[in-house]
């Protein structure tokens, strides 16, 4: 809490903004340059689960069906012992590959219990309604704050908000991680949470635009941080645990999840502090915006 109150807090801003605007820009080319690498949810593919001995581990089956089936399998537990359900891309020739075939050299009694396929088709319905559920959520969060605050005070949490997502797009894009469906409930979640803490601080800010209108723009934006950052490093702290947490103990299927929450957090608790109100400052910022505007009297 000490590095707000400094009389340097200024400086620690501007910084951590231009910090924050470099990694964006490389966000963006990164996206541009390598993409995203969709996962099945979105391209299509098939889902098999398989029962076999409970002593064959999930990296003996990864193993074998990577290098049969010559693409990346993936390899969930299906929450009871021997039990696997099994997702892989659909072959060129599309067709379901013998998989019963590939695991009976690790267990001769394996057992196929069912097999669908999801098609492109299905994959990209799926990539529209979700890109259209980011869309709405996005509209939802502008209306809300052009309400709740005056522009140049809202745009700081906007882009806040573009800052986060498209950064953990960038890292997705940069790592070539699965984007799948949890990824993008992950990046609705870090939505939410980087606006609750940009509100708090703009809220702040507001208060003591009203409280001292004759304080400089910069010396209320350092009161205000200063009154708000012990709050934000207790809310974000205990929410790294839970979700790093999650990271250690979720296995595979909600890797994607929790590390993309995990980096939401990161990202929208930083650019809450320097994103958040060096913008509203370079917009000119004034009290005046804020204090009641006078009646004027009838002749």
């Amino acid at each position: 809490m000490m590095f707000i109150t400094m009389k340097n807090a200024t400086k620690w801003r501007y910084f951590t903004s231009v910090i924050s605007l470099v990694l964006l820009v490389a966000s963006l080319v990164t996206i541009g340059v390598r993409g995203l690498n969709w996962g099945l949810d979105f391209t299509g593919g098939i889902v098999t689960e398989v029962s076999l001995s409970s002593s064959v581990t999930s990296h003996e089956l990864g193993t074998a069906l990577d290098t049969a089936l010559h693409q990346d399998v993936s390899v969930i537990a299906a929450g009871e012992p021997g039990r696997w359900v099994l997702r892989y891309a659909i072959p060129e020739s599309d067709t379901a590959p013998d998989v019963q075939a590939v695991l009976h050299q690790l267990d001769a009694n394996v057992q196929v219990l069912n097999t669908s396929m999801v098609g492109p088709q299905v994959g990209q319905e799926l990539a529209d309604q979700g890109g259209l559920a980011l869309l709405i959520a996005v509209l939802c969060i502008l209306g809300y704050l052009s309400y709740r605050f005056e522009w140049r005070l809202a745009s700081g949490s906007v882009f806040a908000l573009a800052h986060d997502v498209i950064f953990v797009l960038g890292f997705f894009a940069a790592t070539q991680m699965e984007f799948n469906l949890t990824v993008l409930a992950a990046v609705l979640a870090i939505l939410g949470y980087s606006l609750n803490d940009s509100i708090i601080i703009a809220d702040r800010i507001r208060e003591v635009l009203i409280a001292k209108p004759n304080a400089s723009i910069q010396q209320v934006n350092n009161e205000a941080l200063a009154a708000t950052i012990s709050r934000t490093l207790v809310t974000s702290g205990t929410t790294l645990m839970t979700v790093g947490a999650l990271w250690i103990m979720g296995g595979g299927p909600l890797e994607g999840f929790a590390l993309a929450m995990f980096i939401g957090i990161l990202t929208g608790t930083w650019s809450s502090i320097s994103v958040g109100t060096v913008l509203p400052e370079l917009l000119k910022l004034k009290s005046e915006h804020y204090l009641p505007k006078p009646i004027a009297e009838e002749p």
